[in-house]
């Protein structure tokens, strides 16, 4: 709530004033800036005393007005209603953790002191339209939550599976995914689709003995869960007795939908079931239906929303047609599922109505707007200004404005770039202090950190709000997490990738092949072990196993060898032996690479010194959530940096694992000693890309970046090179150019190499040379083999970044004839998902005409061609 303060002053403005009075007798839209919407809303809520539910247009929006409203109103009372991410038509099911998130509100809603986590009344629901006009099962929020707690006793662990599998949850062997459970012995892990980390329930007979999170990656157990289980059900069509008794009769009448009817009769959850949930319940009704007495609904710009309904509705009704064409092999679906459609935006207006519920809109345009039969005001607040980086002239109204005693509030997206702004403007003699909260102090700039979608100035009410994208530009992600995770521990093996009969190696004991994971209890404590099963010592005996408890996993590594090895023998000198030989030959690879890297290792480098405050403010204002082998990476490119000896790392690791943002850290470090960066990548397109990343994370501080490729204009090509040579550009991204000769740097400390196997023989000559006496790093998603075998025997220093994003989805395969209106409706619930697509064509001469009959299919879709055959 750290721009609480900005309620009460943005409530003397007078269309703000008449939108709370009127709050339940009229129905108002007002029209401002985007940014008076969260203001208008946390307004409302406060007055009303009952939820407002908050429409948007697309789900993004609607995730940063929720990341705006906390700051505004207490966090834990403004919650997001998700819609699903497939179509109510469409043969796939909504993801677990989006049905989780959307049960737990609608709880929420239906009992506001349950004993759930998130206890306490909800103020504000956001919803995307889409989540509004779809129908659902009524009666949602009164599914009861699997809850226990430690202490709790008389439970029957065979009853807690049956009430989860009644839930949607699957039964696995290791829990991965939300929406699973495991049952081992005395222990139950499951994994409730609300929660960041799986829980571990131990029994001791009948009682709870403790529960705790564990972490997918190694299974290993972290803190005690405080609150204990509270796990929602994971799917909104619930198998149930009614619903598997007409499953069972609608299959006798449709045996041509058996693939989904007869496991839905057997009480089994099938992909996709939801699509049928209009003649497996009684009825389907929206979500307005779910709120509370004295709710209000407001429409956040009332025109997008219309637009973003229509497409929606219209894109239902196709996929409704064409999947079940080609589901069915008719021309249609052969059951009745009308009643699954989106409803129109003007149906759900009118349903609102009858239900007593008022219908607000706040708008961007100016013009009088009226909907649903109300009036409009205008606010008097207008858009922020928009600086673009010029710091001069937003401190030049800074001044102003402060100096005739108005309310100026800076809200940044990090504490590092709040800091850096406070510092900055001391130095331009700008009155300004980082605050917690806003506060009533006229004629001071309160610099604090939150999230809001863009600025607004009231000359009226004499108040000023600028945003960080306000002054520079960029916009951040609005929903950053903040939470860091922990750097998992070097070589660990990932207990979960690993499958029964897969070759492993174990320091002390040599080659041998995994079994599977158990649990034991040895001098009365419970623990895990992977089974390792070696060769036995006499042809026909059953083989030794070795059992290897999850705290000594650094002990084991995967067998990376090409061919499939022979098993050691436990207690065996085999593994001896192998491993004498192995030192040998590395003795020998090593003495060749030793005249290569001896120069480098005898030259001095620079020693790059320990990070500065500006480095841990860029680092802080970075939007996501590093992975455990993204953090390790970042920490051993610095201590290498930190070394006297010139660094030469390779950085491996798959398309969009986060390698460009170790690079950013590494290349800010440099230019923070002072030194010069060169960044080579082999495509202009490629080095586009990183300039605008390395800008956008460089904004805030006075780094000076510029690109050199063959597209870049002659003038600006030689000022960089002018800005090289009298060290004035700190950073310059350019492709094989900055290989020239006539390149010549003022103090160059570090070389990023990016995509090393594209260059040439003799760039990569003229690169060794540089090793020698600068700092290189590359990145590498596919190394050549060279540096993948010096990488594997330890020679070269290699980091791999091998843990995907949060939240990256797997990719889902469907394969058919070609069908116009399949692929309309495909692209369409891409765009309405503000997503690409990517439509491949076989050949070169007719790829126009495929681009021209898409047009035709999806005409509001912005269509560009490209092939090999284009010039520069």
């Amino acid at each position: 709530m750290a721009l609480h303060g900005l309620l009460s002053v943005a409530a003397g403005d007078p269309a703000l004033a008449a939108t709370v009075e009127a709050a339940g007798s009229a129905t108002l839209t007002i029209s401002g800036p985007p940014a008076v919407q969260p203001l208008a809303i946390g307004a409302l809520a406060g007055r009303t005393g009952a939820p407002v539910l908050a429409m948007t247009s697309t789900g993004r929006e609607a995730e940063d007005l929720v990341a705006a409203l906390r700051c505004l109103v207490p966090a834990d009372q403004v919650v997001l209603y998700p819609g699903w991410e497939t179509l109510p038509h469409e043969r796939l099911s909504p993801r677990a953790d989006t049905v989780g998130q959307r049960l737990a509100v609608l709880r929420r809603l239906a009992h506001p002191s349950d004993t759930d986590p998130a206890v306490g009344p909800v103020s504000v629901v956001v919803a995307p339209v889409r989540s509004l006009l779809q129908p659902q099962v009524p009666g949602l929020g009164e599914l009861q939550p699997v809850q226990l707690r430690a202490g709790d006793t008389g439970l029957e662990l065979t009853e807690l599976v049956a009430d989860l599998v009644a839930a949607g949850y699957a039964r696995t062997e290791l829990v991965e995914k939300r929406g699973e459970f495991a049952v081992r012995g005395g222990i139950l892990d499951v994994f409730p689709p609300t929660e960041e980390h799986p829980l571990r329930v131990e029994f001791w007979g009948d009682e709870v003995e403790e529960i705790r999170y564990f972490k997918v990656v190694d299974q290993r157990s972290l803190e005690v869960a405080e609150h204990g289980l509270w796990a929602p059900p994971c799917r909104e069509l619930l198998l149930t007795d009614d619903v598997r008794a007409r499953a069972t009769e609608l299959l006798s009448e449709h045996p041509e939908l058996a693939e989904l009817l007869d496991p839905i009769s057997r009480g089994e959850a099938v992909e996709g079931m939801e699509a049928l949930a209009p003649v497996l319940v009684d009825r389907l009704e929206t979500v307005l239906h779910e709120l509370p007495a004295g709710s209000h609904v407001v429409l956040c710009d009332p025109e997008r929303v219309r637009t973003r309904a229509h497409d929606l509705v219209r894109t239902s009704e196709e996929f409704l047609e064409a999947s079940w064409a080609a589901a069915a092999g008719g021309g249609t679906a052969p059951v009745d599922l009308g009643a699954a459609s989106l409803r129109e935006l003007d149906q759900v207006a009118a349903e609102a109505g009858e239900l007593g519920i008022p219908w607000w809109g706040i708008t961007a345009l100016t013009a009088d707007v009226e909907l649903g039969g109300g009036g409009a005001v205008a606010s008097g607040f207008e858009p922020a200004p928009t600086y673009r980086g010029d710091l001069e002239t937003a401190i030049a109204d800074l001044r102003n404005w402060t100096r005739d005693g108005w309310r100026v509030v800076l809200v940044f997206d990090g504490h590092g770039s709040a800091q850096r702004a406070v510092e900055r403007f001391a130095e331009a003699e700008v009155p300004a202090r980082y605050v917690s909260e806003v506060g009533d102090e006229p004629g001071l700039v309160q610099v604090l950190t939150g999230r809001l979608g863009g600025g607004l100035v009231s000359a009226d009410l004499k108040l000023a709000v600028l945003t960080e994208a306000d002054l520079t530009g960029q916009r951040g992600s609005l929903t950053k997490d903040t939470s860091r995770m922990p750097s998992r521990r070097r070589n660990a093996i990932d207990p979960i990738q690993l499958k029964a009969g897969d070759y492993v190696v174990h320091e002390q004991h040599g080659v041998g092949r995994y079994v599977e994971m158990v649990r034991r209890t040895v001098n009365g404590g419970d623990r895990e072990y992977l089974i390792i099963e070696y060769a036995p010592a006499k042809k026909g005996q059953p083989g030794d196993r070795l059992f290897v408890p999850t705290d000594a996993l650094d002990q084991v590594t995967k067998y990376v060898g090409g061919e499939a090895p022979s098993l050691h023998r436990l207690g065996g000198a085999d593994w001896a032996k192998t491993k004498g030989r192995a030192r040998k030959a590395v003795k020998q690879i090593a003495a060749e690479l030793i005249r290569l890297y001896s120069a480098r290792m005898a030259t001095k480098g620079h020693a790059f010194a320990p990070d500065t405050p500006w480095q841990r403010e860029m680092e802080d204002a970075f939007d996501y959530v590093e992975t455990p082998d993204q953090l390790a990476a970042i920490e051993e490119v610095k201590a290498d940096m930190e070394k006297p000896q010139p660094m030469d790392r390779v950085i491996c690791g798959d398309v969009g694992y986060g390698k460009t943002e170790v690079a950013v850290r590494a290349a800010f470090k440099a230019v923070q000693d002072g030194k010069q960066v060169a960044v080579l990548v082999p495509t202009t397109l490629l080095a586009h890309q990183h300039l605008q990343t390395f800008s956008e994370r460089m904004a805030q501080f006075p780094v000076k970046i510029r690109e050199l490729s063959r597209f870049s204009a002659q003038s600006d090509a030689d000022a960089t090179m002018a800005g090289i040579v009298d060290g004035s550009v700190d950073i310059v991204i350019g492709t094989h150019r900055l290989l020239q000769q006539t390149v010549r740097f003022k103090d160059l400390g570090l070389v990023i190499i990016d995509e090393e196997q594209r260059f040439g023989v003799e760039h990569k000559e003229y690169l060794k040379s540089l090793r020698t006496a600068v700092d290189v790093l590359t990145m590498s998603a596919t190394p050549i083999p060279r540096t993948l075998e010096m990488s594997l025997t330890g020679i070269r220093e290699m980091t791999t970044i091998l843990t995907p994003p949060e939240e990256r989805h797997p990719i889902l395969t469907f394969v058919g004839a070609y069908d116009p209106k399949q692929i309309a409706a495909a692209v369409r619930r891409e765009l309405l998902r503000d997503g690409q697509v990517f439509y491949i064509h076989n050949r070169v001469e007719s790829i126009n005409r495929a681009a021209s009959k898409l047009a035709e299919l999806v005409p509001e879709a912005r269509i560009a061609v490209a092939h090999g055959q284009m010039s520069e």
